[in-house]
């Protein structure tokens, strides 16, 4: 059985590797199945009681979340500028895809505040001390923002991905 081997040049990979571009695809879409639901979890835990039940139910939803942006992060400039897909051509000539990479920024920014708190909390916790809970529900309200920006990356990549807003 022979190896298949790419080839490397402006957006492209060789026909003989499509599995490898299948598979970044779906490591995506996989990040993307993790973190709405990790948002929303994550929201109503921070709105509910905050006991030492419901602080492991807002940290495993934190970690959830985590491990779906690193997954996000791993695959996606993969994807827009390694030869996996359509190539850097086509992404950096779409409007779509710059208001795409303007709502992760949103959700980004967003997620610095809740990120360094829930940091915070647990080395709180390491330590034996009692976190500041009072944000909380200002977190929830964050993460819900949060959740409606990745819905609408969701609708933007969709059209992106079928050569709206591309101007080239």
């Amino acid at each position: 059985m022979e190896v298949p081997r790419i080839t490397w040049g402006p957006g492209r990979i060789s026909s003989r590797v499509p599995v490898l571009s299948a598979l970044f695809s779906a490591f995506h879409l996989l990040a993307l199945a993790i973190v709405l639901p990790a948002i929303v979890w994550r929201a109503a835990a921070l709105s509910g009681p905050l006991d030492p039940a419901g602080l492991r139910r807002v940290f495993a939803a934190d970690t959830a979340w985590g491990v779906a942006a690193l997954l996000w992060l791993a695959t996606g400039p993969a994807r827009a500028f390694g030869p996996l897909e359509k190539g850097t051509a086509f992404y950096l000539g779409s409007r779509l895809f710059y208001l795409k990479m303007g709502l992760f920024l949103a959700v980004f920014l967003l997620e610095i505040r809740p990120m360094i708190a829930l940091i915070g909390w647990r080395r709180a916790l390491r330590r034996g001390a009692t976190p500041d809970l009072t944000r909380a529900r200002f977190y929830a309200g964050l993460s819900r923002i949060e959740a409606a920006l990745v819905v609408a990356i969701v609708f933007v990549a969709s059209f992106m991905a079928r050569g709206f807003g591309y101007r080239g």
